[in-house]
């Protein structure tokens, strides 16, 4: 009897593992893979991407990093938090920038029922469009999508967006040397570069901002030039 309940307790646990796997997992690690391939640009062209924001503390300070050095790039935003920043939200689009989705409150697709993904989308872009945002991009957090993503996507007209270059901006004991380094390392013609302007840990933003007030001219003086993400091609 006793072999008989273990054998159950491990075919119910196969099957839960293989259905989660099926659900979330496989969908995110497949759109990762297949995002991830060549930069889709032969000149010199970077896309600076920035998730988690806007944040009252750290946007305000990246768009004047952003000004300076007169570059339009593409931010997702986290629509609730967008709804409490709008000064935000309109000098993003004053400056030129894209703007976005990030889901509604920064939680994972494999965590996130049907009804959830559904329920995510549909109150993201009712936020969206109360704050006179057109978004036509989406970037899950974490890269994570499941199987009902898909049919989100299509139904809000939106197109996903992930990445080919990431900092690890918001881990705690990162700096500004570090950040740099990975930046100027994997970078290269056509990369979609993903950083973060809210969340992480001990004030993360500030150092990936510091670290890219350097980066950048670095980056012109090697003749790169910058575009927003509607500007890349095949996207």
């Amino acid at each position: 009897m006793q072999l008989n309940g273990n054998w159950k307790k491990g075919a119910f646990l196969t099957a839960a593992v293989t259905a989660a796997a099926a659900y979330s997992y496989l969908p995110s690690v497949a759109g990762k893979l297949r995002f991830r391939g060549k930069p889709t640009r032969e000149d010199k062209v970077l896309y600076l991407t920035f998730d988690d924001g806007p944040s009252s503390e750290y946007t305000g300070e990246l768009l004047d990093l952003l000004k300076k050095y007169e570059i339009r790039a593409s931010f997702f935003v986290v629509a609730e938090s967008a709804e409490e920043n709008p000064d935000l939200i309109e000098r993003m689009k004053r400056e030129g920038h894209l703007i976005g989705l990030h889901s509604l409150n920064h939680v994972s697709a494999m965590l996130q029922t049907p009804a959830g993904t559904k329920r995510d989308f549909d109150e993201s872009m009712a936020i969206m469009e109360r704050i006179g945002v057109t978004a036509e991009y989406y970037r899950p957090p974490w890269g994570h999508v499941n199987l009902c993503t898909p049919g989100c996507l299509k139904k809000h007209g939106l197109r996903k967006v992930l990445w080919h270059v990431m900092a690890q901006d918001w881990e705690k004991n990162t700096t500004e040397e570090l950040i740099q380094y990975k930046l100027l390392k994997r970078a290269r013609a056509g990369s979609v570069i993903c950083l973060h302007d809210g969340r992480g840990k001990d004030r993360a933003p500030k150092r990936m901002i510091d670290a890219l007030d350097k980066t950048i001219p670095i980056w012109l003086e090697e003749g790169y030039r910058f575009q927003r993400i509607d500007e890349r091609s095949g996207q």
